[in-house]
């Protein structure tokens, strides 16, 4: 069996399975975790590091459907996924060709080694500063998950990112449409994107679609409990509320025994908290539950994340606006 080290925060924003899931991905490119070994069991792994069971399950179920890892009943779980290693060692060689040939260029067109290392640097320090002086605005049906959105968009690629909802543009008050006006790009989900550029369209802005997807480590945890768990399900918005409730159902857990709220009475919500046994809250109701949960139950965050691939595009589309212009 591999012993393999892990380093997990738990004061970051990135999920705790997430963190796992790629200092696993790392090891693998290190050649640490070589196809064949063993891996530590979801129980020895998570008394390692102090964490949840379901935790572990969730990194090591991504990394089972990507082809990285695989359980063999009575056997346990190996790394399996060598040709997934190679598809990034392939980017990285495609990269170093690129490199080479632009060396070999600058070589023969006199250029020394300092010169050409300084072109390099001050064009990635270009494309970093004009990523920094972006501002975007994030669209979403709710504000709720506007804002959440948002922020990690802008802990992801150093832009300046206003949340705002479809109803804050549709009614095309002054100030939102100073906000438009000001801001280079429009991001949004890929569902809102017609809509979006209906509403947007004399504004002649660039807009960009991301894709969404709830956390797996939160729906792991709701499964994993027994099925007479009562459950409820406490959030802002009616369309969080919506969203959420068709991811469960979409995840097969449409049989729950779970009660959904938005309400912002105290004592329908002290009703509702006394009356369930686990807690599903969205972030932005998370703290005035944990107030009003006196027989402190077990409450859980309702995530959804923006899909890495979407943040990767994002970057380089943003890229290319820049110097397609």
């Amino acid at each position: 069996m591999s012993t393999i080290d892990i380093k997990i925060n738990k004061d970051s924003s990135v999920p705790l399975y997430l963190q796992i899931k790629k200092q696993i991905i790392n090891l693998l490119k290190r050649n640490i975790l070589k196809v064949g070994d063993k891996m530590p069991t979801e129980r020895e792994l998570s008394d390692k590091l102090k964490v949840s069971r379901n935790t572990i399950s969730t990194a090591y179920n991504e990394l089972e459907q990507e082809g990285i890892l695989r359980s063999y009943q009575g056997r346990g779980t190996f790394v399996e996924g060598e040709l997934n290693i190679w598809k990034i060692q392939n980017i990285k060689q495609k990269i170093i060709k690129f490199i080479d040939l632009g060396f070999e260029e600058a070589v023969r067109i006199g250029m020394d080694v300092d010169e050409f290392l300084e072109v390099i640097t001050q064009r990635v320090r270009e494309k970093r500063d004009f990523m920094s002086k972006i501002t975007a605005i994030y669209v979403e049906c709710n504000i709720e998950q506007a804002e959440i959105f948002g922020k990690q968009l802008m802990e992801n690629t150093d832009m300046n990112i206003v949340s705002v909802t479809l109803e804050d543009i549709s009614k095309g008050s002054n100030e939102i449409n100073k906000v438009i006006e000001k801001s280079q790009i429009i991001i949004t989900t890929f569902n809102h994107v017609n809509e979006v550029t209906m509403l947007t369209k004399k504004f002649q802005k660039e807009i960009i679609g991301v894709s969404i997807n709830v956390d797996l480590e939160t729906i792991v945890k709701i499964a994993r409990y027994p099925e007479e768990t009562k459950f409820a399900f406490i959030c802002i918005s009616n369309e969080f509320m919506f969203k959420a409730r068709g991811a469960l159902e979409k995840a097969g857990l449409h049989n729950i025994n779970m009660q959904f709220t938005n309400t912002m009475n105290k004592q329908e919500l002290l009703k509702i908290i006394n009356s369930s046994d686990v807690l599903v809250v969205s972030p932005g109701r998370y703290k005035d539950v944990k107030l009003y949960d006196v027989n402190h139950k077990h409450i859980m965050k309702f995530l959804y994340n923006v899909d890495d691939n979407s943040i990767r595009d994002l970057k380089s589309k943003i890229i290319e606006l820049k110097y397609n212009k």
